[in-house]
């Protein structure tokens, strides 16, 4: 039973030296731009895109960088970190803003990233935005594929408690989420086992610990509630199966008018991320009954609607 599944995958894919290290979260970002980049090329080939085949790796690669990093990194800050912690962590620590590798990326601030620089690129190159949104938007749900699978494996974003879910999972980030008497009860349990987790002022020494220790995993799993994996439903949903939808309709309405496939995108990756969201442990400050993924989805759907506007009037002036 999964259920009983205490989560302990390293989010280090590849130790070098040091602190030094390649990690999933990172490889998950780089397949999805070379998957993304093969894909594109092909449609380009295909003459179902708006730029040619050998534009598109530089294409991605700005995409990769003023889109995805930028607008990504900054809509975590903005939307996420500094309503928690105020504005005074920032002015102290402006570096903060460029250490991704300690995490915190959000998925609207990314693709809020991409609708910009896509514009930009589209004014410049005098092209359809709209037409070459349609492309980007095929391929990038594999990217929130490949970022979710590796939230799982960081054992981050979990899900809400999921009582007799076969395929629950425990998570040891939850901890923290537990009543303070379990959390205090925990850290004795495994001090026991452990003694160097005596002096530890964060979960990391013990969740490290615990990865290489099954008694220690196992001695932390009776204090933690199974939870849904929740990555992996956001995963499946906003990645795989919207790619799959795109996809399909890209291939078979080669003829479909720009922007048909953009408002697509944005209309089910909100549909998607809400139904996700229900399943997904809040990580930051409830927005009324919504949690901020939902609240900041909703705007979607208005991105949605303008661009299925535009697809209709395009459609109308071809016929």
């Amino acid at each position: 039973m999964f259920a009983n599944y205490v989560h302990n995958l390293d989010p280090v894919a590849l130790p070098i030296f040091g602190g030094l290290a390649v990690r999933w979260y990172g490889l998950a970002y780089l397949l999805g731009f070379a998957v993304g980049f093969l894909l594109l090329r092909h449609l380009a080939r295909r003459h179902l895109w708006v730029l040619k085949p050998e534009q598109t790796g530089d294409f991605i690669a700005a995409c990769a960088l003023f889109g995805v990093f930028i607008g990504g990194r900054l809509g975590y800050i903005f939307f996420y970190h500094l309503p928690k912690v105020g504005w005074g962590s920032l002015l102290s620590d402006p570096l903060l803003i460029f250490r991704v590798w300690e995490g915190g990326m959000a998925s609207h601030g990314g693709i809020l990233g991409l609708a910009i620089f896509t514009w930009c690129y589209a004014k410049k190159h005098k092209l359809s935005w709209p037409g070459l949104a349609d492309g980007l938007c095929v391929v990038g749900p594999l990217g929130l594929f490949f970022g979710r699978a590796a939230n799982f494996i960081n054992g981050e974003l979990y899900g809400r408690v999921a009582h007799g879910v076969a395929w629950a999972v425990k998570f040891p980030l939850s901890l923290d989420q537990e009543p303070a008497d379990v959390q205090a009860a925990a850290w004795q349990a495994c001090v026991q086992i452990e003694p160097s987790l005596a002096d530890a002022k964060t979960l990391d020494p013990l969740i490290s610990a615990a990865r290489h220790n099954p008694q220690l995993s196992e001695t932390l799993g009776q204090f933690l509630e199974p939870r849904h994996p929740s990555q992996i439903y956001e995963g499946l949903l906003e990645g795989l199966v919207l790619f799959l939808i795109l996809w399909c309709v890209r291939l078979k309405f080669p003829k479909a008018p720009p922007g048909l496939i953009t408002g697509l995108f944005f209309s089910l990756y909100a549909v998607f991320r809400i139904i996700g969201e229900q399943f997904r442990e809040p990580d930051a400050a409830m927005v009324g009954f919504m949690t901020k993924g939902q609240f900041f989805s909703l705007f979607m759907f208005f991105f949605a609607a303008a661009f299925f506007t535009h697809a209709w009037r395009a459609q109308n002036r071809m016929d």
